[in-house]
């Protein structure tokens, strides 16, 4: 895999080579997963060097360095802070991934989606958020292809495989390639594609699945991931955009509709989920936009898994949504 930290040290190896060593230095080739095919390849250097992304860089936030080789111990402290399991009945295990750092829409719908969970669903529901924002680069650990895996991995530690339930949200842009936006400037973070996520989550033994994936294009996610045991729900078909992204915007049209609107109201997902399709196509018709036609596939099994989950929950208080960030302006129906 290739791992940004990996990057680095190659970097590093290489200046100390060019000291040292009186011949030019031999640059190790860089092995691992792919980026998508349709995205542009990705020059470390330059991506570390460019002046644009240094300036925007948080100037209270540690190095883009510090950053990456902090990664390793924020993922363990991450892990470790998750909530004891509750023996004898489903757990469900909440990953957030909030891909897109240049705008903070994407972090306000993780935190919130963990407060939410955590306080309407109660002891049996455990949130990890893996979040790309300038604001909380010493908070969360980043949304990146390997702290993915990472949070995968441990999660498959501590749930109990045939039980328990994995609920994956995935929120950022997303292309008519279908693959999600993975950037925290000037960071070379690889990106993520449909087939990608399918791999990966193949890799690890989770029978029960929600996984989520919120932004523009997503109905594409829907082939590589459908199958037993897993329910997969997108803000739009393969072929439209979904909306309420921009710096304007506190929160995504699927965002507000499923977490804050529905699932406020009631605890089960597809409910949640028919109750939000119908509440964005009101919106995207008052507001004259091509309807994205959010997508849902439920596989065999899940529904029973769920609703044997709910018999442990008794919901608790509705929770009222509030930006991570200071609000900006009037939010506009930004395409994401």
């Amino acid at each position: 895999m290739r791992n940004a930290l990996t990057v680095l040290l190659a970097f590093a190896a290489g200046v100390l080579l060019a000291t040292w060593w009186p011949g030019p230095p031999v640059m190790p080739s860089l092995v691992g997963h792919p980026a998508p095919a349709a995205s542009a390849s990705v020059d470390p250097d330059a991506a570390l060097d460019s002046d644009a992304d240094v300036d925007s860089w948080p100037g209270h936030a540690p190095t883009p360095e510090q950053v990456l080789y902090a990664q390793p111990r924020m993922m363990r402290d991450a892990l470790a802070e998750l909530s004891p399991r509750i023996p004898g009945k489903p757990n469900l295990y909440l990953l957030v991934f909030a891909g897109d750092g240049s705008e903070d829409v994407f972090r306000n719908e993780a935190a919130y989606a963990a407060q939410l969970f955590a306080q309407r669903f109660g002891a049996t529901t455990h949130s990890l958020v893996l979040e790309n924002n300038p604001a909380s680069l010493t908070s969360r650990p980043l949304a990146s292809w390997s702290n993915l895996e990472t949070a995968l991995e441990g999660l498959g530690k501590v749930m109990q495989p045939d039980q328990d339930i994995l609920l994956l949200y995935l929120t950022s842009h997303g292309s008519e390639d279908h693959s999600l936006l993975v950037d925290m400037d000037p960071l070379p973070l690889d990106q993520l594609g449909a087939s990608d996520l399918a791999g990966i989550l193949a890799m690890h033994p989770f029978k029960w699945k929600v996984v989520v994936v919120n932004a523009c294009y997503s109905g594409g996610f829907v082939p590589p991931l459908r199958g037993p045991g897993t329910l997969v729900l997108t803000a739009a078909r393969a072929d439209r955009s979904s909306f309420g992204c921009g710096s304007d915007s506190d929160i995504t049209y699927f965002g507000k509709a499923w977490l804050v609107d529905a699932l406020n109201h009631t605890d089960n997902f597809i409910d949640a989920f028919r109750q939000a399709s119908g509440e964005i196509s009101q919106w995207e018709k008052r507001d004259k936009l091509t309807p994205s036609e959010p997508q849902i596939d439920i596989g065999s099994g899940i529904a029973a898994q769920l609703a044997l989950w709910r018999r442990g929950v008794t919901p608790g208080p509705t929770l009222p949504f509030k930006p991570a960030t200071p609000a900006g302006s009037a939010s506009v129906a930004t395409p994401q």
